[in-house]
C-alpha cells in the first residue's frame, strides 16, 4: 500500500479504524496538540455508524448499529458536544417495548414510576433496583465506561456491582410475576450470552438504567449522521483522514510515534504481530469471541401493524416472551443452535424519523443471535416472529436484505464470526479485555496501543474504548502528565 499526499508525512499518532473508538482516539489525541492521520480500509469512514440504501433507492438503512442509549450517555460525545456538527437525538415515545406473548406488551418508559406502574406486584421491586442508580446516573455511566480503576463514589459503584454482577436469572428472583423478569431479560439479552451466566445482569443495569436516564435515541438521518459529527470534531483540529486503505501491516503506514489501532485481538496479531513478543501473542490467541448476528433490513409500504398498539411507541422492540422464552433462545445460541423461536430485537426508525424513507413509507431492521460463523439464511424463524405479533407484517415487505454473521465478518473485520461486541463479554473479559493488564489498551510494544471496543469498557457506540486509549498514549508514547489532562468533567 502506497500513502500519497499528506499521508506520507511524519505523525505523532496513527490510528487504524475509524469507528466510534477510532475517531475518538484520534480526536482526544488531536485534542492534546498531536498530529494525527486515521486511516480507514473502507471507501467510507464509520465502522459500525454508516448508513445505506440498502434494499431500494430512498430508504436510508443503518449497516450496523440503529438504537444508541451509550451514545447519549457517552461522557465523551456529550464533552465534544456532538449536536453543534448537526447531530439530532431522537427520541421516541418509550425506549422500549417487550413483546410478552402475542398482544401483551409491557414497554420500558423513560419514567421509572409510568415503568414500575406496568408491573403488578412487582412495581416496588423494580423502583427499589432502579431508583438508587436513575438519581445518580451521570456518576454511574462514567464509573461503568471505563476500565477498572478506583470509583469516584466507592458506595454507589458497590452497590451497583451487587445488582450487575449476578446473571439475569438471579436478578430475576427479586421479582414475584413475569412482566419486570421478561422486559430485563430482553435487555440482558444484548450481552449475547446465555442469561444463567453472571455478569449478564450487568446489561439489564446499564441499558436499562441509561432508558430512563438518558433514553433509547435513535440519530436523526441515520447513524451516519454520528459519525459525520465526529468527523467534524476531528477536522476541527487538525485531523486528517485516509480512507479506502487496508492496513495489513504497521510497515505500510506512515511514519509516528504512536500507532492505534481500532481493531480486535486477531486484526492486532496480523497488523503488528511481528512487533510485540510470542508470550503476549499468545494471550491474545486466547481471546474469545462471542455469538455471531443475523440482520435483516426491510423496506416497508407502512408501519408495522402490532397486535399492541403499544409496540408503536418505541423504536426498539424486543421479540418476544418471557424469561424463560428468553433464556431458551440465547441458551440455543451457545451450543451451536438457532431456537426455533429466536430472541429477535427490531428497530423502527421512521416511526419517529420520517427522512429516512419515502413518503408514507417506512423502514425497519432486526436481528437475532447464532452460533458464531453461522452463514445461515434464518429470515423466516424471523419474519415468524414478527408476525406472530404483527400480523399481515410480511405483506408490508417492498424489499429485503440480509447479512448472516460470515457475511458481516466480510464487511468489517472486527466482527469476527460476525460477533458485534468486539468478544464475548462474560465475567473474565468484561473485565479483562483483551488480556488481563494493569493499562489494557497498552501492549508491550511502546508504540503500539489498542482502542477498539475488545479493551474497556467494552461494545456499543459510545467513544470511550478510544478516549482511554487516548490517555495511554498520551502517557506511555509522549510522557504527559495526566494530571495536565484532567478527566471528563462530572455532569
Amino acid at each position: 500500500m502506497a500513502f500519497t499526499g499528506s499521508a506520507q508525512r511524519e505523525y505523532d499518532a496513527v490510528v487504524v479504524g475509524s469507528g466510534p473508538n477510532g475517531l475518538c482516539a484520534a480526536i482526544a489525541l488531536a485534542d492534546a496538540g498531536l498530529g494525527v492521520l486515521v486511516v480507514e480500509g473502507q471507501p467510507a469512514a464509520g465502522g459500525g455508524m454508516r448508513s445505506a440504501e440498502l434494499t431500494l433507492p430512498g430508504f436510508t438503512h443503518d449497516v450496523c448499529s440503529t438504537v444508541h442509549p451509550l451514545g447519549a450517555a457517552s461522557p465523551f460525545f456529550r464533552q465534544l458536544g456532538l449536536e453543534r456538527h448537526g447531530l439530532s437525538w431522537v427520541h421516541p415515545e418509550a425506549p422500549v417495548a417487550h413483546v410478552l406473548r402475542d398482544g401483551d406488551t409491557v414497554t420500558l418508559e423513560r419514567s421509572v414510576e409510568d415503568t414500575a406502574r406496568q408491573l403488578g406486584r412487582d412495581a416496588h421491586a423494580y423502583r427499589a433496583l432502579v431508583e438508587p442508580f436513575v438519581e445518580r446516573f451521570d456518576t454511574l455511566i462514567q464509573m461503568v465506561l471505563g476500565p477498572l480503576r478506583w470509583p469516584s463514589d466507592p458506595l454507589l459503584f458497590a452497590r451497583f456491582g451487587t445488582c450487575a454482577l449476578p446473571s439475569m436469572r438471579q436478578l430475576a428472583w427479586r421479582f414475584r410475576d413475569e412482566r419486570a423478569p421478561a422486559l430485563l431479560a430482553g435487555i440482558a439479552a444484548h450481552a449475547m450470552l446465555p442469561l444463567d451466566k453472571l455478569v449478564t445482569a450487568s446489561f439489564a443495569m446499564v441499558l436499562g438504567l441509561a432508558g430512563h436516564g438518558v433514553g433509547w435515541p435513535i440519530a436523526r438521518g441515520g447513524s451516519d449522521a454520528i459519525c459525520q459529527a465526529l468527523l467534524a470534531c476531528l477536522r476541527a483540529r487538525g485531523g486528517e483522514i485516509v480512507t479506502g486503505q487496508h492496513v495489513r501491516a504497521l510497515s505500510e503506514l506512515p511514519k509516528a510515534r504512536a500507532y492505534v489501532l481500532d481493531v480486535t485481538p486477531k486484526q492486532l496479531i496480523a497488523i503488528a504481530g511481528s512487533r510485540l513478543p510470542r508470550s503476549y501473542v499468545s494471550r491474545l490467541q486466547r481471546f474469545r469471541y462471542g455469538a455471531g448476528v443475523f440482520k435483516l433490513d426491510w423496506a416497508l409500504s407502512g408501519p408495522i401493524p402490532w397486535r399492541d398498539p403499544r409496540c408503536a411507541r418505541a423504536a426498539t422492540v424486543h421479540l418476544s416472551g418471557d424469561l424463560a422464552a428468553v433464556s431458551r433462545s440465547e441458551a440455543a445460541v451457545a451450543h451451536g443452535e438457532v431456537s426455533d423461536a429466536p430472541f429477535v430485537l427490531l428497530v423502527q426508525p421512521t416511526l419517529f424519523d420520517a427522512t429516512r424513507a419515502p413518503q408514507g413509507k417506512h423502514i425497519a431492521w432486526a436481528y437475532c443471535h447464532v452460533p458464531s460463523g453461522s452463514s445461515a439464511d434464518i429470515s423466516e424463524l424471523v419474519e415468524a416472529q414478527i408476525e406472530r405479533a404483527a400480523p399481515g407484517f410480511r405483506e408490508l415487505v417492498l424489499a429485503r436484505a440480509t447479512l448472516n454473521a460470515q457475511q458481516l465478518e466480510q464487511h468489517n473485520p472486527n466482527y469476527v464470526g460476525g460477533d458485534i461486541s468486539g468478544g464475548a463479554s462474560d465475567l473474565l473479559q468484561l473485565f479483562f479485555r483483551p488480556v488481563a493488564r494493569v493499562d489494557p489498551y497498552s501492549t508491550p510494544a511502546p508504540d503500539v496501543f489498542v482502542c477498539s471496543s475488545s479493551a474497556p469498557p467494552g461494545g456499543g457506540v459510545h467513544g470511550m474504548c478510544g478516549y482511554w486509549a487516548a490517555r495511554s498514549v498520551l502517557s506511555r508514547a509522549f510522557g504527559k502528565d495526566l494530571r495536565s489532562v484532567p478527566l471528563l468533567s462530572q455532569r
